[in-house]
C-alpha cells in the first residue's frame, strides 16, 4: 500500500503542460513555450570549461558532503560582497539543486504534524516537500496589493503553537515580486523565534528593485539559493543552503544519508559562475527586461488582467478569469488550439486558480507569436 501522504500528491501541471507540448512537436507542430520556468539562454563557455577541465582532470569522485572547500568559499564571499552580511563557509552546504535543499530544510524543521506557513500562491512544489516528510501546511491567503507575498502582519494572522517555519520566495515564482526590505525586516522580527526558509533561487534577476536575502535581518533563518536560473544551470543540478550553525552537524548528516554529495565536476563549473566574469548575467537580465515590458504591453492589449506587474524573476501572473475559471482545463484548450503552451494558475494552489502563468524566458520573436496567436484565440 502506497502512503496516502505522496499517493495524493498533485501532478507538477507545467511539467504535463510540456509534456503534451513535446507531444505535439513530435508530431510536426510549431509549439510556443511560454510555461516553463528554464533560461533560454546557454551556460557561459567559461563555466562549461571549467566542467570540461574537470572532467578531463577525472575530478570525479565523491567530496566532502558539505561541499568542495572553494565552492563553498566563493558562495559565502558572495553572498558577503552582495548582501553585506557576514556568512562563513562553514555555514554553507552545497546540494545536488535547491530541491534537495528544501528536503533537508523541512526534515530539519518540521515535527510529524506540524506545519510551515506559505503564501497561496506560492511555487508549487512546496507544499508536496513538506507532506513528504509529514508535515502540513498553512496557507496565507495573498493578493496583488503586497506582489502576492507574506509580509508581517498576514503572517501573524495565520501563525498557530504547530507552526515549526515560515517559507519565504523572493524573486518570487509565479508572480515575479521581489519582496521589501521592509517587509523582510518586519517578518524577521515576529515574536515567537520560528525558523524562516526563504527561497531565493531567483536573486539577481530584478528589473529596478534591489533584492535582499533573508540572512540580512535574522539568524534565525535558512538561506536556499543556486546556479539554474542566473547562471542558466538548470540541468547542472547545482544548489546550496546557508545555515545557522547550530543546525549543520544535523544538516551533515542527513545529507551524508540522504544524498552524499553534489556532482564533483558541476562544483567546480560553481566556482567559475561566481568567480568568473558577469557580463553575461548582465546582458540576460537587460534582455529579460526587454521582454517583460514587451509581453506586459500586449497582455493588456489583448485583455488579461495584470494587477501586479513584476520586478523579479521571469513570470507574468495574469487574471484569465474573464475566459474561464477552471484554469487547468484553459491552458489545455490555448494548447490544443493555438499550440502556445502556457502554466494554470491552479499549479500554485487555489489562490491562482482562474489566472495563467506566463513566463518570458523565450525570445522576443516567439513571444510575439504567442501573443499574436493568443489575441486571436481569445478575441476572436
Amino acid at each position: 500500500m502506497i502512503p496516502e501522504r505522496v499517493r495524493n500528491i498533485p501532478p507538477f501541471y507545467v511539467m504535463e503542460v510540456l509534456e503534451e507540448a513535446q507531444q505535439l512537436e513530435k508530431h510536426g507542430a510549431s509549439v510556443i513555450h511560454l510555461e516553463i520556468g528554464e533560461p533560454d539562454f546557454p551556460t557561459a563557455p567559461h563555466i562549461c570549461e571549467a566542467a570540461h577541465q574537470a572532467l578531463s582532470g577525472c575530478i570525479t569522485r565523491y567530496t566532502h558532503s558539505m561541499g568542495i572547500p572553494e565552492l563553498r568559499k566563493s558562495i559565502a564571499n558572495y553572498y558577503n560582497r552582495h548582501f553585506d552580511v557576514d556568512v562563513s563557509p562553514e555555514q554553507v552546504i552545497v546540494t545536488s539543486g535547491t530541491s534537495p535543499a528544501l528536503m533537508l530544510a523541512f526534515m530539519l524543521l518540521v515535527e510529524q504534524g506540524h506545519n510551515v506557513l506559505m503564501s497561496n500562491p506560492h511555487y508549487a512544489c512546496y507544499p508536496n516537500f513538506v507532506t513528504a516528510i509529514g508535515g502540513t501546511t498553512e496557507y496565507v491567503p495573498v493578493n496583488a496589493e503586497n506582489g502576492f507575498s507574506l509580509n508581517a502582519e498576514n503572517i501573524q494572522m495565520n501563525l498557530n503553537d504547530k507552526t515549526d517555519a515560515i517559507l519565504l520566495n523572493t524573486p518570487s515564482n509565479p508572480a515575479g515580486s521581489v519582496m521589501d526590505k521592509k517587509d523582510l525586516k518586519s517578518i524577521a522580527e515576529i515574536e515567537g523565534d520560528i525558523p524562516i526558509v526563504c527561497d531565493e533561487i531567483y536573486q539577481g534577476l530584478t528589473y529596478g528593485k534591489e533584492d535582499h536575502t533573508i540572512l540580512e535581518y535574522t539568524d534565525n533563518a535558512i538561506a536556499l539559493n543556486g546556479f539554474s536560473k542566473k547562471y542558466c544551470m538548470t540541468g547542472w543540478r547545482l544548489g546550496y543552503m546557508i545555515a545557522p550553525k547550530s543546525y549543520l552537524r544535523v544538516l551533515q548528516k542527513m545529507q551524508q544519508n540522504f544524498f552524499i554529495c553534489a556532482n564533483s565536476f558541476v562544483q567546480e563549473a560553481g566556482i567559475a559562475a561566481l568567480e568568473g566574469p558577469q557580463d553575461h548575467v548582465e546582458k540576460m537580465v537587460e534582455t529579460y527586461d526587454m521582454r517583460r515590458k514587451y509581453m506586459l504591453k500586449r497582455l493588456k492589449e489583448i485583455g488579461l488582467g495584470i494587477e501586479y506587474e513584476p520586478d523579479g524573476a521571469f513570470y507574468i501572473l495574469a487574471n484569465a478569469r474573464e475566459y474561464g475559471r477552471n484554469s487547468l482545463e484553459l491552458s489545455r484548450d490555448i494548447l490544443e488550439k493555438t499550440h502556445v503552451a502556457v502554466t494554470p494558475g491552479i499549479d500554485f494552489g487555489k489562490g491562482a486558480e482562474g489566472y495563467i502563468r506566463f513566463s518570458y524566458a523565450n525570445s522576443l520573436e516567439n513571444i510575439e507569436e504567442g501573443m499574436n496567436r493568443l489575441e486571436k484565440y481569445l478575441n476572436g
